[in-house]
């Protein structure tokens, strides 16, 4: 049988899925997350396992520490997704939730209810904890996943998956959440032309990836290309607060899409700060890259200032890199997020109000902080539970998508035998 009708049968298999799942009842779609968080918790030296084979194969292909750490899976990890299973449980089903409803002048009523978006192709890279993230929202909002992993987790993805079909056996159809087993890079490809069957697709992963599939597709894709995230240390600023921020924005964990990729600071800001910060950086083992502005300003220490290049101002390293920019004014920074930053976080750190709100409205982005730490930009942060990803689209929606976010509204109209003259 050849890939295209391996690949049509499964999508079709998820369409009909689909209207199964849609009218699901909140019981039974709690018991399978249930379902879940048990057998993740009683299998999770196998998962354990599964996961050691990708993480033994990307130490041989030489995967940075950053994209080992994204494909791990842990005893913590493993926990993570238990709990994000129970927030899920929790949150109230958006399936059937009516938006608004008016009466019309002729007594019709007309309302907007919430329903599935249908199916959804999840194309992803690197981090397993997304198949059970991803899945987990979908049933919840009454959708059907089809889910393409990353070669790298391809043994953790694979089991999570037959973990989650489990959850399902006897109770919601197990074509509900289906995985592509073959690695085959075509595979993609004929993905994103079942436009028949698949409803949205949505990728996660580097910027290439997100690029290839919103060239290919013919189904429409929600998206962001990548997270070049800013924080910006205003004079105003307090200092103690903004370098514990900046320290956690950039390396609590580098390899992420809400990590801090430039550091703004303001060239008032008092040399022995800037030193201090540069000094901590260092031994987080972040190699710094500095304007010639501030490599000429700040020397000394234990940290080496590297030059920038103008590239570097929109790259997303997703590692231990970080590039600094120094700026006259607050209207200049904000300049410099707008033109090279992404649309996804950005944070000012000022103690001055008027500032603060100045950056909060001519920032263009999903996320804007104030005073606090760019990687809180997640759905399970955000009170969502989990995330099907962060979007920086304009369309649908915008920031951590939850299970509202994968809800499209439906009018639904009552009347008494009106008719239109």
């Amino acid at each position: 049988m050849s890939n295209s009708v391996n690949i049509q049968k499964l999508a079709q298999r998820s369409k009909q899925a689909s209207r199964e799942l849609a009218a699901a009842s909140t019981l039974d779609k709690n018991e399978v997350l249930n379902r879940l968080a048990r057998l993740l918790d009683e299998n999770r030296e196998q998962i354990k396992e599964a996961n050691e084979k990708d993480l033994a194969a990307g130490r041989e292909n030489d995967l940075s520490a950053a994209m080992l750490d994204r494909l791990m899976l842990d005893d913590d990890r493993i926990d993570s997704m238990i709990a994000g299973l129970m927030k899920i449980i929790d949150l109230e089903d958006p399936v059937g939730e009516m938006i608004e409803q008016v009466r019309r002048p002729n007594d019709l009523k007309i309302g907007r209810q919430r329903v599935p978006l249908g199916v959804i192709g999840i194309i992803y890279e690197s981090r397993p904890n997304v198949t059970v993230d991803a899945a987990a929202l979908c049933l919840k909002s009454g959708n059907c996943t089809l889910l393409r992993g990353g070669s790298e987790a391809r043994h953790s993805n694979y089991l999570l998956v037959d973990l989650i079909q489990k959850a399902l056996h006897d109770l919601l159809p197990e074509a509900a959440v289906q995985i592509l087993r073959d690695q085959d890079h075509s595979l993609v490809d004929e993905m994103l032309r079942q436009d028949n069957f698949i409803d949205v697709i949505i990728p996660r992963g580097g910027e290439g990836l997100i690029k290839m599939v919103a060239e290919k597709s013919t189904i429409p894709v929600i998206k962001h290309y990548k997270g070049v995230c800013h924080t910006y240390v205003s004079d105003s600023a307090n200092l103690q607060m903004a370098e514990k921020i900046c320290l956690n924005a950039k390396t609590q964990r580098p390899g992420v899409c809400n990590a801090m990729e430039t550091l703004i600071l303001h060239k008032e800001l008092p040399d022995k700060f800037i030193q201090g910060l540069f000094q901590k950086m260092a031994e987080h083992n972040v190699e710094l890259r500095a304007d010639n502005e501030l490599r000429n300003r700040i020397s000394g220490g234990d940290f080496k200032l590297q030059p920038v290049n103008e590239d570097d101002w929109d790259a997303e390293y997703l590692d231990y890199i970080l590039s600094v920019k120094q700026v006259e004014s607050t209207a200049e920074a904000i300049d410099h997020v707008n033109r090279h930053g992404s649309n996804h976080s950005d944070a000012i750190i000022t103690e001055n109000y008027s500032e603060a709100e100045t950056f909060l409205d001519q920032v263009d982005s999903a996320a804007v902080y104030v005073n606090a730490s760019t990687r809180f930009t997640d759905g399970g942060e955000f009170g969502l539970g989990a995330e099907i990803g962060i979007s920086t689209e304009r369309l649908h929606a915008r920031g951590p998508m939850g299970l509202r976010e994968l809800t499209i509204p439906k009018y639904v109209i009552h009347g008494q035998g009106q008719i239109r003259s």
